[in-house]
């Protein structure tokens, strides 16, 4: 017999036996206890001190709050205290409120369909009691007095309070310690609390709010009591400051059941990080993928590269049309008709921003100079003198020799401004009177009247030069009795030739009139090639009935053209300087959209060899349920196996392009949003590449009246203030920066 070794290695245990150790060992199915339950809903609905204040505010809201009163201590941490002068909680109510799913503002399934309150689950507090210690103390209306309710110990006392409850949740995440590990600095989760109370006070102009931390006022907003247009313009210059409003344009618009109120932020607001875009639906902040698309596809074509919009949107619909009920926090949304809505969003937008701003910044410039007239700002030599009915307007310096506007074609071209500006010799014995400018608007072409001559000056008569008042200021634009004009083709020599005279126009007209050819169709092709629907007869504003009854041009009237590409312009308020090229592009891009029927086909280019590529499931489907939407886009995409599609044709004006990536991104486009928007897209950016190439090019000489015609069409086309790419046409000086630029009054 062999003695086995005492000290010999141990066998490795069998197949059969490691697998019955790897078993799982079954538990049965059993209750949770309700503490664990409402701690694993705590981790659903708080995630932070900020998470802790949004469900406390929302509750005050719904309590018909005047005043809320935020305080914390360590950022939150330690204490969240939120007060408000609600409706209050009755004493016999207060130990149900602490209950998972116990509330007031739903009893069945139509009150949970139909819901307009902030919250209505009813499990916020109990969640929140489960991982910190809470304490509810309220007053109701008509109750003797407050009592206090301790959420741990169920102790029910007296307490001294005005009506009105008060929430205090302290030592956050006590209970689960590995959750408090997660938090950030104090200083950051402030931050956090301070942008929900933001969310909310944006929502509620006519509640007031108050922060305070660490026993100081941090942030307040006191209630607006005026209207509701001046107490949100009012609560919005508060909480994002003053720029904001004045940067920004209103919104008011109603589609079918959806209404879009609010604040538009004009291009040259956008940022470069989307921190200042609010959604409000129902009163509620929401992110909602198609409401961030909406606003961000009513921006496409006057922002520029990838800066962000900034706005304040409030969508009111019928709460049976959307449902709150699909995220923890509430923070998302879902719409019964989402195209509806994203409709109603981008038109709501895009009709804001569509007016042009010059008239806008005229005006408030004006109002500005009339709060204080005759006096100078903050030192300024230039004075802002006071409009008067009695006061005839200061004469110009010197004279201008008249231009005529009856020779043919070739204008008055801008090259030797020495014989521009020299007085004529033929009217040295009889002068001609000197049209009154109240602003910087053209004079009438008619007033030809005689006026004494000028006397003889002491510096004349010592053997000084002096420039003799002979001749009137020239008319930067044709009159009423001049011909028309109109862009001609880059390859000719002018730009703008006369054309049949047009019908007076007893005042300005709207922006979609803005030529008298609007009607007649435009080939795309041609539209490359030429300009000759970009311009217009130039509009005429209507005549004021101040007494001083000169028009005013909101760019003001051309003084020159400088290095081919910018024209500078003089108006009341200083000096405009225009990109002719953007400026130009933009209006040839309106009027071809406005020209192009909406339902015609894009031109498609067949491909001589089918462009195929492997397909997903769902790019297969979208093909196969958008084969009219892609033969409008000018695409024609067909399944050539089940796995594969076939590029057969593609439009005309990318025919160089890559066909499958194009084909896979207008796929991708039509998957996630609406058929129509894709369309209108992808005909806009055509029309914004032929516009490009029509536009008048730099280093194009204009003269005064084809510059002056540029302006006057920027006055009256729809967002004239950016180019298709999102750069601004023009900018304006005023006289206070001119004078800051040389030191003048200092």
């Amino acid at each position: 017999m062999v003695a086995v070794n005492a000290t010999s290695p141990e066998l490795p245990p069998s197949p059969t036996e490691t697998a019955d150790q790897a078993a799982p060992v079954r538990r049965p199915i059993r209750d949770l206890p309700d503490e664990l339950i409402s701690q694993i809903a705590a981790g659903e609905v708080v995630e932070r001190p900020a998470s802790v204040v949004r469900e406390l505010v929302d509750n005050a809201l719904d309590s018909g709050a005047g005043q809320i009163t935020v305080r914390l201590l360590a950022g939150g941490v330690r204490l969240i205290s939120v007060e408000d002068d609600g409706c209050g909680i009755p004493r016999d109510e207060l130990p149900v409120a602490l209950r998972r799913h116990a509330t007031s503002k739903i009893s069945d399934l139509h009150d949970l369909e139909t819901v307009a309150t902030m919250g209505f689950r009813g499990e916020a507090l109990a969640a929140i009691a489960s991982v910190s210690e809470t304490s509810i103390f309220s007053r109701p209306a008509g109750q003797d007095s407050a009592y206090l309710l301790d959420a741990r110990s169920g102790e029910l006392r007296p307490a001294a309070r005005n009506q009105g409850t008060t929430v205090e949740v302290k030592e956050l995440f006590f209970s689960t310690p590995a959750r408090r590990k997660f938090l950030k600095t104090d200083a950051t989760e402030l931050a956090h609390c301070i942008e929900s109370v933001r969310r909310h006070a944006l929502a509620r102009p006519d509640v007031g709010f108050a922060i305070w931390h660490e026993g100081k006022l941090v942030e307040q907003w006191r209630a607006a009591g005026s209207t509701p247009d001046e107490a949100l313009s009012r609560r919005l210059a508060d909480v994002l400051n003053d720029k904001f409003v004045d940067n920004s344009v209103a919104v008011d618009h109603w589609a079918g059941p959806v209404h879009v109120t609010g604040r538009a932020g004009i291009p040259d607001a956008a940022r470069s990080r989307p921190d200042q875009q609010f959604c409000y639906v129902n009163g509620r902040f929401v992110r909602d993928k198609v409401l961030t698309h909406a606003a961000r596809s009513a921006y496409e074509d006057v922002l520029h590269g990838n800066k962000q919009p900034v706005y304040a949107l409030y969508i009111e619909i019928d709460p049976a049309r959307v449902d709150v009920n699909v995220h923890p926090t509430k923070i998302e949304v879902r719409f019964r008709d989402s195209r509806e809505v994203h409709q109603a969003v981008r038109h709501a937008i895009e009709n804001a921003l569509a007016t042009p701003r010059a008239a806008a910044v005229v005006e408030a410039a004006a109002q500005e100079a009339a709060r204080q007239p005759g006096l100078i700002d903050d030192g300024a030599a230039t004075p802002i003198p006071a409009k008067s009915a009695n006061k005839p307007a200061a004469a110009p310096a010197w004279p201008q020799t008249r231009m005529s506007f009856g020779e043919p074609a070739v204008g008055n071209p801008v090259r030797d401004l020495a014989k521009l500006w020299e007085p004529m010799r033929e009217a040295t014995a009889q002068a001609a009177p000197v049209p009154q400018m109240a602003t910087a608007a053209p004079a009438p072409a008619s007033a030809t009247a005689a006026t004494p001559a000028t006397p003889a000056t002491p510096e004349s008569a010592s053997g000084a030069t002096t420039i003799t008042n002979t001749t009137a200021m020239p008319s930067p634009v044709p009159q009423p009795e001049d011909e028309g004009i109109r862009l001609r083709p880059s390859g000719q020599s002018s730009y703008f030739q006369r054309k049949a005279p047009a019908p007076q126009m007893q005042e300005a007209p709207a922006a979609t009139q803005i030529v008298a050819n609007a009607a007649a169709p435009v080939e795309p092709a041609a539209a490359m090639k030429t300009a000759e629907h970009a311009a217009a007869p130039a509009t005429r504003p209507p005549v004021t009935a101040a007494a001083d009854s000169a028009p005013v041009w909101p760019l003001g009237r051309a003084v020159a053209q400088l290095h081919g590409v910018y024209i500078l312009a003089e108006n009341s308020q200083g000096m405009v300087i225009v990109d002719m090229h953007a400026a130009h592009e933009r209006i040839v891009y309106e009027q071809l959209k406005n020209a192009v029927n909406g339902d015609e086909q894009i031109p498609s280019q067949p491909l001589l060899i089918p462009a195929t590529f492997a397909a997903t499931p769902e790019e297969v489907a979208t093909a196969e349920a958008h084969v009219e939407t892609l033969l409008t886009l000018g695409m024609e995409v067909s399944p050539f196996s089940p796995k594969t599609l076939a590029v057969r044709a593609v439009p005309a004006t990318l025919a160089q392009g890559d066909a499958v990536e194009l084909a896979r991104s207008v796929l991708a486009e039509l998957a996630q949003h609406d058929a129509s928007t894709v369309v209108q897209r992808a005909r806009n950016e055509i029309l914004a590449t032929m516009a490009c190439h029509g536009a008048v090019r730099a280093n194009r000489k204009l003269t005064l009246d084809e510059m002056n015609a540029l302006l006057r069409q920027m006055e009256v086309t729809e967002r004239s203030d950016q180019c298709n790419h999102g750069r601004p046409t023009w900018r304006q000086l005023s006289m206070k920066e001119l004078d800051a630029l040389f030191l003048r009054g200092r």
